[in-house]
This record gives C-alpha cells, structure tokens and sequence, in this order.
C-alpha cells in the first residue's frame, strides 16, 4: 500500500485524484449552510435583494392594465360614456377611450384581461419546466425580462384592439415565468430556518411595484406612454441587476456540477465571514450510502477538473418533470392539493381587488391604498410563519378571509351597510393576500429542488386559472361575489388540513431523497 504523505490523510493512490486534501465529509446545501456558509448573511441579503426586485417588474406588466384599460372620468358622476361628448380624458388616454370599448363593447375590456392571464397560465407552465432544466433559474429570468420588455414595447404601437389582445396575451406569457424564476432563484440559497421568512418577504417587491405604478401612471396618462415607461426597466433589470445574480447552488447540483455548486457556496461563506473547511463538499440528499468511497472519489474528481478549467462535471444528471410529480403517491397528492388551493386563492385574491378597484374614487389613489393593504398582512405572516408553522397559517388565513366574505354576502349594499360590507371586502382581502404570500413558501418546500419549479408551475398555473375566472364572478353583482369567495376561502382552509407541515423541514433536492426522507419521519 503507498504511504501516506507529510500533511496526513491522503494516500499516493488518491493523490491524482485529489492532489490537496481529502473528501472527509459529504453535507447537503441545508447543513452546509448551516454549519459552514451562513443561513442569511450579507450574501444572502444581497442576493435577495437584486433577484426578488424581479416582482416589481411582474407588477408593472401586471397592474398596468388598471390604468391602461379605464374608463377615463370614471369619477365624474355626470361622465356617461354611452353619451355624446365622452371620453372626459381624451382618446388617447385609455385602450377604452380609443377603441370606444364602453356600452356593447364593455366585454373586451375583460376579454383582454383574461387572455393576458391565459398567457400567465401558459407561461408560468413553460418555464416553470425550463428553469428546472438547462436553462437554470437565472438564465429563465433572463428570457422573461427580455420578452416583457419587447413585448411590452411592441403593445404600446398596437393599431387595433386585436392587435393589443394578441401582444398582451404575449407579454403574460412572458409574465408568468418573472415572478416564479425571481422566487426560487431568491430563496434556494437561504438556509432553512429563514427561508419561510424571507420567502414571505418577496411579495413586498410586487406591493411596492403597484405603489410605484400609481405614480407612473399619473404622471403618464396616455396609456401608451404608460406601456413604454413600464417595459424599458426590464431591460435595465437584465443589464443593470442580473450580472451581479448568481445561479442557484442547488440548481448546479442536481445537473451534477459539484464544482459549481462549491464555488457558490464558498462565496457566500467569504462574504458572510465564515469559511468551509477544505474536506467538506456537497451532495445530493440520496447519496448517503456510497460504494467503497466511489461519490467521494467522484465529487473529488469533480471539484479538482472544477479547479482547474473553471467549469464543474455535468454527469448522470437528476432531473425531473410534472410526470415524477404524479408518478410518487406523495408528491401527487400533494400537487393536487396545492393546485386547487392556489385556484381558490386567487379567485379570491383577485376578484376583491377588481371590487375595490371598481370603486368610484379617484383611480390612483386607490390602487395606491390598495397596495399599501396588502403589507400588515405580509408583515403578520412573516412574524408568525416559523411560530406557528405553514399550515396552520394556510388554514388559518383563508377561512378568515372566507368567513368574512360570507359576511359579506349576508348583508345588503344600502346605506350604511356599504361599509360593512366594503370592511368584510378589506378584511378578506389581507387574509387572502397573505394566504397567497405563504403558499409559495409553502409549495415550494413541498417538493424537492428536481421538480419545484415544475410544481410551482402547475400551482402558478391553476392560480391564472382562478384569475381568469375573477372577472366572470365580479360581473354576476349583488351578494352573489361574496357568496362565491367566501365559499372558496372556506373550502381552501380544509384542503390545507390534507398537506403536511414543512416548517425546518429538510429541502431536498431529489424525488428519492423525499420519499426516504418521509419514510423516516413515519418511523
């Protein structure tokens, strides 16, 4: 047998396989970070901050459509659109002042609403699977800023009402993916006991993106000045922010590039101050049985050729889609439960924020008041998500929400009951835009790191599903939305029953590693 070298440990057979020190453990990414790296230091702080500004972006495309679609002298008691003498604003003020979608055409408006939400849907779904896939977390939220920005330039030239429906239903597209890239690519890299926290913390991005829009919109009245001052920061997100956004650690070490991964890892340790001793390196969480020290040999191998070429072994690499997801009995129970939850949640969320929108009041001020709302409920889960645990506030947050809107249905619109019905309407709206909030955190710790984004997609799907369907129910009037919504909430909060709590639970990054992982904890 060769000697042993004067620094200890590694043999001459090992040593052109690992020339420095030896393999001494093997950690997934949640211990390293908690041992070694930092679970959220200046790093992390950073990073989060850079990525999750991504949802600003979402809300422009998103929100822009309250001011861009309006009827202009909304306010103006005496403003009749169906009479002579309207718009009060001008045509060029708003999509419906220009195509004269009042009266007989008031449907497009919706129309074009929803397909802008069909786009979300589909688009959610597509790069959902993609940023699983080659394309990693970053280079998908590279692809979607660049397509909102085109194609929200694009829709601010349409000459027709059909012309704008197709490119809006292209901007959604794009639209559906901003959010869900920017949310995992921003809490993959944060340690388990703040993830729930900080994933929480993302929404603040979307809140503050619809206050900004206010102010835009104001100060652009045209509707297609609007769409061009919307569009062009998501180019400055992607020349500007993105080159100082790392990939995602995890994401590198499910494709099998180790050497990657580490150097992640390592310099979010260098920057949070702290240091990974030399031996230690990754691995997936359904390695932890080996063949005589093969991984170890392995992993080794990997690091030195990531060492010295600057690039990481892309290897026998774990991968997954939506049919993993429904061939496990867990995770297809789990998908199924999340699906609706998200569905219900969003019919909600959306069809009380069209009613309050709706409102005669001065139209910037109310959406700014209305993005203001939403942050008490953010900042309340937030503090109480790793007290009480995700499904507790999952249940907890939609039968408020539901119970109130069920209020709302019981009591007329007349006289003074208009306040007790617009403060059920508030009340439900904070509960449901913090169900909304912890669902993603949620979702995303339920599934491992192979197939999340393809489960936050279907989730983000089924969720563009229940926007679509808002306006139809906000249409039907009377107490009938509130009857509806209440409903949802209410029936939201006992599916939430049938999911397990996944509160400083491990991520993990393998369909296997789940399901052993599981048979543990029924032990």
């Amino acid at each position: 047998m060769g000697s042993t070298d004067g620094g200890g440990g590694a043999t001459d057979l090992r040593s052109p396989l690992l020339p420095t020190s030896p393999v001494e453990e093997r950690v997934g990414i949640d211990e390293m970070l908690r041992r070694y790296a930092g679970e959220f230091g200046r790093w992390q702080l950073r990073h989060f901050v850079l990525t999750s500004a991504a949802w600003a972006l979402e809300a422009f495309h998103t929100m822009v459509m309250i001011f861009a679609d309006r009827e202009p002298g909304r306010e103006a008691a005496a403003a009749d659109p169906c009479r002579p003498g309207w718009p009060v604003g001008g045509a060029a003020s708003s999509t419906v002042a220009e195509w004269g979608l009042v009266c007989g055409q008031r449907y497009k408006v919706g129309l074009a609403q929803s397909i802008f939400f069909l786009g979300c849907m589909i688009g959610s779904g597509v790069f959902g699977h993609l940023s699983d896939s080659f394309m990693g977390r970053k280079g998908s939220l590279t692809i979607v800023c660049v397509l909102n920005a085109i194609f929200g330039l694009l829709t601010a030239w349409s000459p027709t009402y059909w012309v704008y429906v197709g490119l809006r239903f292209l901007t959604g597209f794009s639209t559906g993916g901003v959010g869900l890239c920017a949310f995992v690519l921003a809490t993959e890299p944060v340690g388990p006991t703040k993830r729930g926290a900080a994933g929480m913390s993302t929404f603040y991005f979307f809140s503050a993106g619809i206050a900004l829009l206010a102010g835009i919109a104001y100060i652009f009245p045209s509707w297609r000045a609007l769409y061009v001052v919307t569009s062009l920061p998501s180019l400055l997100f992607v020349f500007v922010v993105l080159p100082f956004v790392s990939e995602s650690p995890r994401w590198y070490l499910v494709r099998r590039r180790i050497a990657d991964a580490m150097a992640v890892m390592r310099t979010i340790a260098e920057k949070n101050g702290k240091t990974i001793p030399p031996g230690v390196v990754l691995k997936l969480d359904d390695e932890d049985e080996g063949d005589d020290g093969r991984e170890e040999k392995e992993a080794a191998a990997a690091v030195k050729k990531g060492d010295d070429d600057g690039h990481g072994v892309e290897k026998a690499v774990v991968s997954g889609s939506i049919v993993d997801v429904l061939r496990s009995p867990t995770t297809r129970v789990r998908v199924f439960l999340t699906v609706a939850m998200n569905f219900l949640c969003s019919v909600v969320y959306y069809g009380l924020s069209l009613n309050v929108v709706n409102l005669d009041t001065n139209i910037y001020l109310s959406v700014l008041l209305n993005s203001f709302a939403e942050m008490p409920a953010y900042i309340l889960t937030a503090l109480l998500l790793d007290l009480f645990g995700r499904k507790p506030m999952a249940v907890s947050t939609m039968w408020i929400s539901g119970a109130f809107c069920a209020v709302g249905s019981l009591v007329s619109g007349a006289g003074a009951m208009k306040i007790v019905r617009m403060v059920c309407g508030v009340i439900g709206i904070f509960g449901m835009a913090a169900t909304y909030n912890l669902l993603f955190i949620y979702t995303a710790e339920l599934f491992p790191t192979v197939v999340r984004n393809a489960a936050l997609g279907c989730a983000s799907q089924s969720a563009q599903m229940g926007a679509i369907l808002a306006p139809l129910v906000v249409v039907l009037g009377g107490r009938v939305p509130f009857a509806v919504f209440g409903a949802c909430g209410i029936i939201g909060g006992w599916l939430a029953f049938l999911l397990p709590e996944t509160m400083n639970r491990p991520l993990y990054d393998t369909m296997a590693g789940l399901e052993e992982g599981e048979r543990r904890e029924q032990k």
